[in-house]
Parts: structure tokens; sequence; C-alpha cells
């Protein structure tokens, strides 16, 4: 419920940034044990890492908006998967699986291209924005040594641009 309240909340603030048509939201899939995550910043996204164990779950996630990554969410524990995102490049598609946890996570992007971290077991999903327009803004979720849930978070970049040059850190 409190993951809720700060989905709403947030949609809310960023609703001024976005026409209705231009944002959508994937609910969240996994477990809903553990302390909530938001992993939010200014700018397109221009990168992903994923954490995860040898033949297991996703321990961390972090996102990269410009120059500069984001906290972590989860842990950095276990063997890392990063890819770097291209000039106009941008992800529109969240898929994985998961049981108890989140198990994989598969980013990929505008240009096909993909990062895929985790081992393939339990339940599917795929997360893809309304718009066609539209690209993945951020994402959200519960996290207690590792990743128990994620949402995404989907919106309209207006000027791709804006922000690259951010070096600071949230």
């Amino acid at each position: 419920m409190f993951v809720l309240l700060c989905i709403l909340l947030l949609v809310g603030s960023a609703s001024s940034q976005w026409k209705d048509d231009d944002y959508s939201f994937s609910l969240p899939v996994g477990n809903p044990h553990g302390h909530t995550y938001v992993i939010q910043r200014p700018g397109r996204i221009t990168g992903v890492r994923v954490w995860a164990l040898y033949n297991s779950r996703i321990t961390g996630i972090q996102l990269r908006n410009g120059y500069s990554w984001s906290h972590i969410a989860g842990y950095t524990t276990g063997p890392v998967q990063e890819m770097l995102l291209y000039e106009n490049e941008a992800i529109v598609q969240l898929s994985g699986k998961y049981s108890y946890r989140i198990d994989s996570l598969i980013f990929t992007t505008n240009m096909g291209r993909s990062l895929y971290a985790g081992q393939p077991r339990g339940n599917s999903f795929n997360m893809y924005p309304h718009s066609k327009k539209a690209e993945l803004r951020f994402i959200s979720g519960r996290q207690s040594g590792g990743i128990f849930t994620i949402g995404a978070h989907w919106g309209v970049v207006t000027d791709p641009n804006a922000n690259t040059n951010n070096t600071n850190t949230y």
C-alpha cells in the first residue's frame, strides 16, 4: 500500500511534465516484502547496471542519466552486467522472470539491443509503454537483500538532450 501511495505521489508530481497519453505505468511484479525503492532522476536514461548472483536472483539495479549514476536499489552482490545506451537510444521494454524475488531482467532498447541478467526461472513478465513515443523514465519496487519487486514508469522525453551533462548525483 505504501509503495502504491509513493508511486501515485511521484506520478502526480511528474504529471505536469507529460500529457496523459504520454505517461504509463507497468504494475509491479514480485513479492511485496522489503523496503520501497524508486530510481528517478532528471533526463533520459543513458545506462543500466544489474547485479545478479550466479545461477540465482537479481541483487541490485542502477540507472544512469546523462553521465552520472543513480543510487543502487538492492546490493552490489554478484557479477554486474552493464549496458550504456547510444545517442537517441532508449529502453522500450522491461521483461524477465520472478518467483519469491526477481530472478531475471531483460532491458530492451529501441535499437534492438538487450541486457540480460539473472536466472530465467519462475513466472514471466513483460512491461512496455502504452505510447510508441514513450521510453523508460524510472523504476520502483521493493528490496531487501535483493530485488523483490519491480515496476516500470514510462514517459515521452520532450527534450532528449536535457540534463545529459548533469554530473550531480541524487
